[in-house]
């Protein structure tokens, strides 16, 4: 009995101690402030792009009645798959995330760019449901239905037989439904870089794919020039035509959009002449203005009086397409018809920031669309008792990492560090802004050398920073800023003396392009410099390669 009450004494004295060394965040104040976005114009007629500002790729659309909902990709993030809903195709309301528990969304150990790829959503009239279709990269191909987004989705429905990447459903007018999507061309490729889009029947009623897939794009466009990276397929119908839209190229700065149609969902398509129908890699003038790059992967929607727009990625470098950290966005242009083709882009033509709105007159902004585009502020403070729909854990959480006791966010420092692919305590949000300062406020003991607390800059696992209060191995406490490019080096650290070390510490952030400034402060004192002019440009896919866009993390780490 002794020996049981000492183990539960013992346990009870570690809980503790491991309480009293949570990380404190009383909240997170953040500010974009990009030249591109410091435009004069009217926002009840013109609308900016992007209309999602930072990592918001792969966007997909659909509409119901009045009301359209559009998803993005979320890789190894939790919750996964972003949703939002508008009613004039500019001003977008968070409905949260598609995928919101575990069973939906196993991530296990999966590297940041694994996860979820190019979600799809489609509204079935026939059945009146919503199905959003995709690849969890550790898992398979899957949906999940929903007859209302805003009440949640089902569990995932598994469909083994149709494999690659990029899925998409399609239901025709007599109710038949189809699923296309990116795979390996039948027989094997002729070279590197060659993909095919294949076709399967679904049936609704059985919940389950009919028959064998069927090729009905191999290569892609304009095959005897050898195209790359086919995907990202949508099918949809106009008249009598059956239309197969795709991504080409790859998602670099090659990136485009082509068109092909039929009058069978099964093929043969033929494609249009003027393809690409959307592109910015070549014919522009490499020193334009609001620079947009890698412009690609659409999906696209008719409105209630007849007009159709296209939703799509493209990337804003800050270095005339090479670096952009806040990874890839989500634009919108109007589509024109040309002789039975939509296009969205004329060649030669570079996608503008101001883009006049056809639709009626734009609603105000809200306090739920805002922070979405354009140059914004806002603070959390962590008050409501639920996380905002911006904060993501990356992989499935460790239940009860993070606690909100009423105002500001607690962290529980988990033995696991940023450059593991387990289940990391931190709670991250997009960098949406080339130009813009993050700043918080932190309450933090650390007990030894392997605790860290503070922020952390996200690329991967490989590429990030990590600006944090730490204990140093003579016993000193310490502010230490590590830059991670495949190796981790100490770009800066400051030793905390007398209040430094025993007071809260606020810590800001503050980014231009690829050049990152850092400083600390204690609660109502001058800002300090930690390190200026550091090189940021790790938090790029050009160099870090991959599909996100950096994130800002409140982090802790007992495995520093």
């Amino acid at each position: 009995m002794k020996k049981i009450l000492s183990l539960l004494l013992a346990s009870a004295t570690a809980m503790a101690s491991y309480a009293q060394n949570d990380a404190a965040f009383s909240y997170f104040s953040y500010k974009g402030d990009d030249a591109r976005f410091n435009k004069t114009y009217d926002p009840a007629r013109q609308y900016l792009n992007p209309i999602i500002a930072g990592f918001a790729p792969d966007p997909s659309i659909c509409r119901k009645g009045d009301t359209y909902y559009m998803v993005n990709s979320s890789f190894s993030f939790f919750p996964g798959v972003p949703i939002y809903k508008s009613k004039d195709l500019v001003n977008w309301k968070s409905l949260g995330h598609v995928l919101d528990r575990e069973s939906q969304l196993p991530l296990g150990q999966q590297r940041v760019s694994g996860g979820i790829y190019a979600p799809a959503i489609t509204y079935n009239e026939k059945n009146k449901t919503f199905y959003m279709i995709t690849t969890n990269v550790g898992a398979g191909n899957f949906y999940v239905k929903s007859k209302d987004p805003e009440k949640g989705w089902s569990d995932p429905i598994y469909i083994k037989k149709v494999g690659g990447i990029d899925p998409s459903f399609f239901f025709d007018k007599d109710g038949k439904g189809y699923i296309v999507n990116n795979d390996e061309p039948i027989g094997g490729h002729d070279y590197e870089g060659q993909r095919s889009i294949m076709c399967h029947r679904f049936s609704v009623e059985g919940d389950s794919v009919i028959g064998e897939q069927v090729e009905i794009l191999r290569g892609g466009t304009h095959v005897e020039e050898k195209p790359i990276w086919i995907e990202g397929p949508h099918l949809f119908r106009v008249g009598k035509y059956y239309y197969l839209m795709c991504a080409e190229g790859g998602t670099g700065e090659w990136h485009s959009e082509v068109i092909l149609r039929s009058k069978s969902p099964m093929g043969p398509f033929e494609e249009y002449s003027g393809n690409p129908i959307l592109t910015q890699r070549t014919g522009l003038d490499p020193q334009r203005d609001d620079y947009v790059s890698s412009a690609g992967h659409a999906d696209l929607v008719q409105t209630p009086k007849g007009d159709w727009w296209a939703v799509f990625l493209a990337c804003r470098p800050y270095d005339k397409n090479i670096y952009y950290n806040t990874g890839r966005d989500t634009y919108m242009l109007p589509v024109t018809w040309k002789d039975g083709w939509p296009v969205i882009l004329e060649k030669g033509k570079a996608i503008p920031t101001v883009v006049d709105y056809k639709g009626g007159t734009i609603a105000a902004q809200t306090p739920e669309t805002a922070c979405r585009t354009g140059n914004f502020s806002y603070t959390d403070n962590f008050d409501s008792g639920l996380l905002h729909t911006r904060w993501l854990t990356l992989r499935n959480p460790q239940p009860g990492f993070y606690s909100l006791p009423g105002k500001g966010v607690k962290i529980k420092p988990l033995p696991v560090n940023i450059a593991q692919r387990e289940r990391l305590s931190a709670l991250f949000t997009p960098q949406q802004h080339t130009t813009f300062t993050a700043e918080t406020q932190l309450d933090f003991t650390p007990a030894s050398p392997k605790h860290l607390a503070g922020f952390a800059l996200l690329q991967n696992e490989e590429y990030n920073f990590t600006f944090g209060k730490t204990k140093l191995k003579d016993g000193s406490v310490a502010l230490v800023l590590t830059r991670m490019e495949k190796t981790p080096v100490a770009v800066s650290t400051v030793i905390l003396k007398g209040e430094e070390a025993r007071q809260p510490l606020r810590l800001k952030i503050s980014g231009d392009g690829g050049l990152y400034d850092f400083y600390y402060a204690l609660p109502g004192g001058t800002w300090q410099v930690a390190a200026r002019g550091v090189d940021a440009t790790n938090l790029t896919t050009n160099k870090s390669g991959g599909f996100i866009g950096a994130c800002i993390g409140l982090y802790a780490t007992s495995n520093k």
